[in-house]
């Protein structure tokens, strides 16, 4: 005969191990032969187990029990995390319906400023594919990136692609100095801005090295299907048709694509041949793709940066006449 020790350290781990009306204690004695003695310690809320019987049954009474009480704090855990993933949930749906798109690492809220934007986000929330055309400033880029990071968080996709066509304006790519990944990424730089602002540089660093999110040229692309994920072609109006149909031809399953440019500034020898400007015509009568048009209005930069845009305007036009 021998007697064995185990402490109960809480109220929790009382009521869970012994059961109602110590039911388990019962059911223990009843089948392996033991009898257990329950001591409470009224000041801290703890209790003593004292199991005695025979060696080989009380050990087995001894794995039982602690198996119970590891089960216990693992199923309280999981419940912990289960419950907080729906508080999570509930409130990413409370922001989104109060404005927030997405929460930075430093706590700012990420939210449309113009009726347009909110129409945006929200095309970007109920559709695949969303076509994205206005001025530099009206958030067409931001806002979809923020989107696809509120995407990331919920699980809802796997992995972020970012893709931009490398179209010389000014220098020869060629005449550049460094290997081609030197030589591109002074055109990628503005989208490693914007998701530096929304991640932080360690967090982007973080999912950059994992694969999570890609930055990676347009002609890259081809060959590719790219599936749960969330994609977003950038500066699309110095795209030539081709490459539009090459890109939205790499979406697979359960992913999302978003598309934005400004016709307005359009670097391609041939204007009139932009890959933006035909998609919209070509694509418009698609149900599943939704087209979004801002305005001289939605431009979120600073003041002065609207009537900058709005006298390169006048000059073209009557330099075209």
């Amino acid at each position: 005969m021998i007697t064995k020790k185990i402490t109960l350290k809480n109220n929790e781990e009382i009521l869970n191990i012994l059961g109602p009306n110590d039911i388990n204690l019962r059911s223990f004695e009843k089948s392996f032969r033991v009898n257990i003695y329950v001591t409470h310690d009224e000041e801290n809320g703890s209790a003593v187990l004292d199991i005695k019987g025979k060696n080989s049954s009380v050990n087995k009474v001894e794995r039982e029990i602690k198996n119970l009480i590891e089960t216990y704090y693992f199923l309280t855990k999981s419940e912990k995390q289960t419950k907080q993933i729906e508080q999570e949930k509930k409130e990413e749906e409370t922001d989104f319906t109060n404005g927030i798109v997405y929460k930075t690492e430093l706590g700012r809220n990420i939210e449309p400023k113009t009726e347009n934007q909110k129409k945006y986000v929200n095309l970007i929330k109920e559709n695949d594919i969303v076509i994205a055309i206005g001025p530099a400033g009206t958030g067409k880029t931001f806002l979809a990136t923020a989107m696809a990071l509120r995407a990331l968080k919920k699980k809802e996709i796997k992995k972020i692609v970012l893709t931009r066509p490398i179209v010389e304006s000014g220098e020869r790519l060629g005449f550049l100095p460094g290997d081609i990944n030197e030589k591109v990424n002074p055109y990628l730089r503005p989208l490693y801005d914007c998701l530096f602002s929304l991640l932080g540089h360690e967090k982007f660093s973080i999912y950059k090295q994992e694969d999570i999110i890609e930055t990676v040229p347009l002609a890259y692309m081809r060959g590719r299907t790219l599936e749960n994920s969330f994609i977003i072609l950038d500066e699309a109006q110095n795209t030539t048709p081709e490459q539009i149909k090459m890109f939205l031809t790499r979406i697979g399953l359960f992913s999302k694509v978003v598309i934005t440019g400004d016709i307005t500034q359009i670097d391609l020898p041939d204007k009139n041949y932009s890959g933006l400007i035909l998609a919209r015509q070509i694509l418009k009568n698609i149900e599943e793709i939704k087209f979004m048009e801002f305005e001289k209005s939605d431009i979120i930069r600073q003041p002065h940066v609207s009537k900058i845009i709005e006298a390169y305007d006048l000059w073209e036009k009557k330099k075209s006449k």
